[in-house]
């Protein structure tokens, strides 16, 4: 169970401190505005992300109960689903690229709700909550429900940890990325050997 959760955590890790839409979208607004306001951004994005939690637990532990076939070919859609991503991330620019011109100024409550659904409204979350989630169920004895809330706990918890470090760290962080390009090649291949690892865990 530990060494299950464990992985989970740091496929989460990394996963989270890879270039992605959320955490550069936090990087730009703190540093325009201030690490208060992009801390106020990811605390919308976590919020977000109880919501498809919440639907993933009750959802997919449904399925479970219901036809237990059923939750075999989620789990190989899973596997599909995050080959895909890997092939995504593969094709991808490894430049680590963001803007900060033009960033509309915004008070911490309305970067609060637009990190919220920003999160919320991309069914992309959701597909990716489904396909990560159920590859990690951990125990026997707990329902599943429970195992899919303490999943997504320890997701939002590492994610808010590196998200907040970005939004603290900005300044640095931005330096950091201009001077070492090459920062984006690692990011990116770690991003590919998670994304295929998990795949070929679920298929062998």
């Amino acid at each position: 169970m530990l060494e299950t959760l464990i992985s989970f955590v740091f496929a989460t890790t990394t996963l989270a401190i890879s270039p992605g839409p959320d955490n550069i979208f936090v990087l730009t607004q703190s540093i325009v505005n201030g690490k208060k306001y992009g801390l106020a951004t990811v605390g919308g994005l976590m919020t977000g992300c109880i919501i498809h939690t919440t639907l993933v637990a009750f959802g997919v532990s449904e399925i479970i109960k219901q036809n237990p076939n059923l939750f075999f070919i989620i789990k190989l859609f899973g596997a599909g689903y995050l080959l895909y991503l890997a092939y995504q991330v593969y094709k991808s620019d490894a430049k680590i690229a963001f803007s900060t011109e033009n960033v509309e100024r915004k008070s911490t409550l309305q970067l609060y709700k637009t990190g919220f659904w920003m999160n919320v409204l991309n069914p992309k979350v959701t597909i990716f909550f489904l396909a990560f989630f159920p590859q990690f169920l951990f125990s026997d004895t707990l329902s599943n429900v429970i195992q899919f809330y303490v999943l997504g706990g320890l997701f939002i918890l590492s994610s808010f940890i590196i998200f907040s470090s970005i939004a603290i760290l900005a300044g640095k962080i931005s330096d950091y990325i201009k001077q070492h390009n090459k920062v984006g090649v690692y990011l990116k291949w770690a991003q590919i050997v998670v994304f295929v690892g998990i795949a070929l865990l679920i298929l062998l």
